[in-house]
């Protein structure tokens, strides 16, 4: 049964919500003040406190303040006689689920009162897996033991038990479509499908009718109707992976879903309502795209409320080990024993620049364990053009160690004086030898030119 606080100043209003909360199974304590409440904060947990905010002696929002320090995860509901915008976005931002307006609607405030204690008991399970996971994030198959991933991991906690549309962001590769999985699998449609759809993938015709499904007759091989994905995933969420590639016909269809929460099918002239929660995806910079003319500016705002970077692989180098051993573990099972990684081939993995993220890492496991021997990964069995590309990276390393060795101990000046020499003798050599054009193309005059020759050039 839900613990719930109710905090006000007046009578009949604490009576009446005492009763109704009551009548549909709820522990209410009542409190007729402030101060009073915070008393009860500090002697009882509670799941939901609902509290007026204007009350004398210690007001609702200093309350709200007070019972944040106490219980961050406890869900608030305010009331107020004062509705107005700006008493609700300060309630909020000290971290108020919702608020009501006074007189209220009994359906009105039962409602958010349910859509509250679900919001605390997501977020409780949240808190619950963070503890689990203290040694290392793990949402499904996201490792991240890196400050970047766990940033991202942080934010799937927050997002998750709510119902906003979601962008995320990242380069190919990066397990986009991991953390929209992980959104919906710690949110309330957990139950409910979670269906994919690649924007990119299809020509606008078929895209159109796999979105929002078509009525028979609607096009040549339309034989019957068919419900879209908007449709089958009544209830769960919708992942639609690379939106900078969606057709701008198709983009104002989609921001009517997202507005008015309706689709119509191809062919139709009927509008079905829906409830689906929409994440997306992309490797564009969506502001371009809308420079380009190839992305509707209000489909832009409708989709970039929240917003998960995920950062490549290359600015991650804490999460390549604990990758490796998580995509080994996955491709053998649980029972077979993994490989010994040798110490050069994991620093060879750890120093290569990873274009394709995490997705080439794991190409590049599957490659090594189809050649490794005696349950050994070493630098003979990745990817020739992996060692190459380290190899390289070392060659030029070492060549740029070896050109500073000639000016270790030496001043500034002297190294710009070696630079500059070495630039003259190009212009001049470019010029065929001719000083005076060399001047000229360097803006300088032919004397000072002469100066600062290098004796080898005379």
């Amino acid at each position: 049964m839900p613990r719930v606080l109710v905090v006000d100043d007046e009578p009949s209003i604490l009576s009446v919500l005492n009763t109704l909360l009551k009548a549909h199974n709820h522990d209410v304590t009542p409190a007729r003040s402030g101060e009073a409440a915070l008393t009860l904060l500090q002697q009882n947990s509670f799941d939901l406190m609902i509290s007026d905010i204007r009350m004398g002696g210690m007001n609702g929002m200093q309350l709200l303040a007070q019972a944040r320090k106490l219980y961050p995860n406890m869900a608030v509901i305010m009331l107020t006689a004062y509705g107005t915008v700006e008493t609700a976005v300060d309630a909020m931002k000290e971290g108020a689920f919702d608020y009501v307006t006074k007189p209220f609607k009994v359906d009105e405030l039962l409602i958010t009162v349910q859509r509250a204690l679900q919001y605390h008991h997501l977020l409780s399970e949240n808190v619950a897996l963070k503890e689990e996971l203290a040694g290392r994030y793990r949402f499904e198959h996201i490792v991240a033991e890196s400050p970047g991933m766990r940033k991202v991991c942080e934010m799937i906690e927050r997002v998750a038990p709510t119902d906003t549309t979601v962008l995320v962001l990242g380069e190919s590769g990066t397990g986009k479509e991991l953390v929209a999985k992980a959104i919906h699998a710690y949110s309330a449609r957990k139950m409910k499908n979670f269906l994919p759809i690649n924007c990119a993938a299809l020509p606008e015709p078929l895209l159109e009718s796999e979105m929002f499904g078509h009525v028979k007759g609607a096009f040549t091989g339309a034989t019957a109707n068919k419900e879209g994905l908007f449709e089958a995933a009544a209830g769960g969420t919708i992942f639609l992976d690379e939106i900078g590639s969606m057709p701008m016909s198709i983009q104002a269809n989609l921001l009517r879903v997202l507005q008015d929460k309706e689709i119509r099918r191809v062919g139709s002239n009927e509008n079905v309502p829906i409830n689906v929660r929409v994440l997306a995806a992309t490797n564009d910079r969506l502001e371009r795209l809308i420079e380009q003319g190839k992305l509707r500016e209000d489909l832009y705002y409708r989709f970039s409320v929240i917003s998960i970077e995920i950062p490549p692989l290359r600015e991650r180098t804490e999460d390549i080990l604990p990758l490796i051993q998580h995509v080994l573990r996955r491709e053998l099972g649980d029972k077979q024993p993994l490989p010994q990684l040798d110490p050069e081939a994991q620093l060879i993995m750890e120093q290569y620049n990873w274009p394709g993220n995490v997705r080439e890492l794991e190409n590049t496991i599957r490659h090594a364990l189809a050649f490794a021997k005696e349950g050994r990964i070493t630098q003979n069995v990745l990817p020739a053009k992996i060692v190459e590309a380290v190899a390289n990276l070392g060659t030029h390393a070492e060549r740029r160690a070896a050109s500073m060795d000639e000016f270790r101990g030496k001043s500034l000046k002297a190294f710009l004086r070696k630079k500059e020499k070495e630039y003259l003798s190009l212009v001049i050599s470019a010029k065929g030898g001719d000083k005076e054009k060399a001047a000229k193309a360097l803006k300088i005059s032919l004397a000072t030119l002469y100066r600062k020759i290098p004796e080898e050039t005379e």
